[in-house]
């Protein structure tokens, strides 16, 4: 019996199922932070040529010189990956696994594909913020406000790498600058209510049988790797999964009850898939 079908029964034996997703799904989905490959220069040509950014993550932590520029680096990004996402066959294929079986997702990724391919939103976990939401620059209070259909038109309506000032968003509290939830620093405001969701979800589910699938997450990724391997050392019945393409690393404490998959996300989600019997 290989890993795939062992792992399918741990699944579907399982009371619930915690998700932890990295880089390595959102370069699955297209979106490489890293790459200043074809897809970047298609989309981001212009912004290359005039301020040399090299890839997303450097557009994402780059020091703009107006919120002008800025904004419309951020409203590119997020009507090109969030507002037109459409769920990959990887993503449709992780949903299929979980099926109706109980899970939380935690994931160092911004973009929310989650919730727009059907996890529930109060379930999801984007430990370090999400595109989709903007807040005020100083944490003046601790209010996050969704910015898609103004993504849209600011995306639309820049020209020459900026966008309209009559767009650019004001903090409706101190009327300072606002800013992108994942990009927040250390004024960084979480989903309200999700770490509190977390926690209830393990404190349902210890001692009971969890399957931990962990996604495309390297082993410097201390940030949520290293928390659920730990997560895994402490629950004696949970099982640990990891699927990642060239690095696979798992803590010897946990290895008889581990299982490691060194591949691509999308053909290894689908092989599983159809292993599980679920319908």
């Amino acid at each position: 019996m290989n890993d795939i079908r062992k792992i399918a029964e741990k699944i579907e034996q399982a009371d619930a199922i915690l998700i932890g997703a990295s880089n390595g799904l959102s370069i699955t989905e297209g979106i490489h932070l890293f790459a200043n490959n074809r897809a970047f220069q298609e989309v981001f040509g212009d912004f290359q040529d005039k301020y040399g950014l090299q890839n997303l993550l450097s557009g994402m932590l780059g020091q703009w010189p107006s919120e002008d520029e800025m904004w419309a680096f951020w409203s590119r990004m997020v009507n090109h990956y969030s507002n037109n996402y459409e769920p990959s066959d990887a993503m449709k294929d992780l949903r299929a696994i979980v099926g109706g079986k109980d899970c939380f997702v935690v994931t160092s990724n911004g973009e929310q594909h989650f919730e727009k391919a059907g996890f529930a939103d109060e379930k999801v976990f984007e430990v370090e913020g999400d595109w989709l939401h903007m807040q005020c620059a100083d944490g003046c209070h601790q209010e996050r406000y969704e910015w898609s259909a103004l993504a849209e038109k600011m995306a639309v309506k820049q020209v020459d790498g900026k966008v309209p000032s009559d767009l650019i968003p004001r903090c409706p509290k101190c009327g300072g600058a606002m800013i992108p939830n994942m990009a927040a620093g250390h004024h960084f405001i979480p989903k309200p209510g999700v770490q509190e969701a977390f926690q209830e979800f393990l404190a349902k589910y210890h001692g009971k049988n969890l399957v931990i699938l962990e996604l495309g997450i390297g082993w410097r990724n201390q940030l949520i790797k290293a928390p659920l391997m730990r997560l895994t050392a402490q629950e004696t019945n949970a099982v640990y999964v990891t699927i990642n393409l060239g690095e696979i690393y798992i803590t010897d404490n946990i290895k008889e009850r581990s299982f490691g998959l060194d591949g691509y996300l999308g053909p290894i989600l689908s092989e599983l898939r159809s292993a599980i019997s679920r319908k």
